[in-house]
């Protein structure tokens, strides 16, 4: 089976196994060629409540005619977090036009979690990631972050399946073709639920929830999910699979004392395998 040449537009932690710096040993473990265009430089997690970040804007502005001029090209594109309205102008851009020639783009609207938005995160960066959506064949925000990109109220206890296929049906109409939402109580259940553009199919996954918190989780299940997803698995499949690793990798680093600092996830990159 021929790899697929995948470029991660994330940002890269200093301290601590989350973006890029969690998606990338997992890609390569799959045997898919991963490139990154770090969207900001980031000290440490954002789990430690202090940080410092570099934004990498003008950086990105002079990366793309260098690789345009070289030829560079990617069968998938994956991105993350967005620092700016800007900065997704000029990666959702850049998205169209590489999709134009057959790439797929994949977009995780990194913003928040449990309600709220992340730290550091501002209420711009919505707008943002609905440009990025807009150029989406598949994109995968958490329960929180689609609520935030629909405008829906968030709801601790969760919600019925009709109320969850309505806030897929939401988010399609910003523009993704397929679109998962991932940690969403449905009817009292966790879940995944999702809808495949390929097959007009829509899909609920349950799981069974560890109660610890990691950062990086959703950089992980992320990974796995494009790593199968590359391998011409189905979606529904490719999800199942991304929820049990993820599962798994929390499962077996649930004691682990300093938890802000992620997975140290290299050590357990077999789990893949099963």
């Amino acid at each position: 089976m021929s790899k697929k040449q995948i470029l991660l537009i994330n940002d890269m932690a200093g301290y601590g196994k989350v973006a890029t710096a969690a998606m990338l040993p997992i890609l390569s473990y799959f045997g898919h060629p991963t490139y990154n265009l770090p969207t900001a430089l980031v000290s440490n997690t954002l789990d430690y409540g202090k940080f410092n970040i570099l934004d990498t804007t003008e950086y990105i502005k002079g990366v793309f005619p260098v690789w345009e001029q070289l030829g560079f090209s990617f069968d998938a594109i994956a991105t993350g977090f967005i620092v700016s309205e800007l900065q997704a102008d000029i990666i959702s851009r850049y998205c169209l036009q590489e999709a134009a020639k057959g790439t797929t783009i994949f977009v995780d609207p990194i913003m928040g979690d449990e309600g709220k938005l992340y730290n550091g995160v501002t209420p711009a960066a919505i707008n943002s990631m609905r440009a990025m959506l807009s150029v989406a064949h598949l994109c995968y925000p958490n329960y929180t972050e689609a609520c935030y990109l629909t405008e829906t109220t968030y709801r601790e206890e969760g919600v019925s399946r009709d109320e969850a296929l309505r806030l897929l049906n939401h988010l399609r109409k910003i523009g993704p073709k397929s679109v998962l939402i991932t940690s969403i109580t449905v009817d009292g259940q966790p879940s995944v639920m999702g809808f495949n553009h390929l097959t007009e199919e829509y899909f609920q996954l349950p799981y069974d929830e560890i109660p610890v918190h990691f950062p990086g989780t959703g950089d992980i299940f992320s990974a796995v999910l494009i790593g199968h997803l590359l391998d011409d698995e189905p979606l529904k499949d490719s999800t199942r699979k991304a929820m049990d690793a993820v599962y798994t990798f929390i499962n077996l680093n649930k004691d682990n004392e300093d938890k802000n600092r992620g997975i140290p996830l290299e050590q357990y990159l077999d789990v893949l395998n099963q």
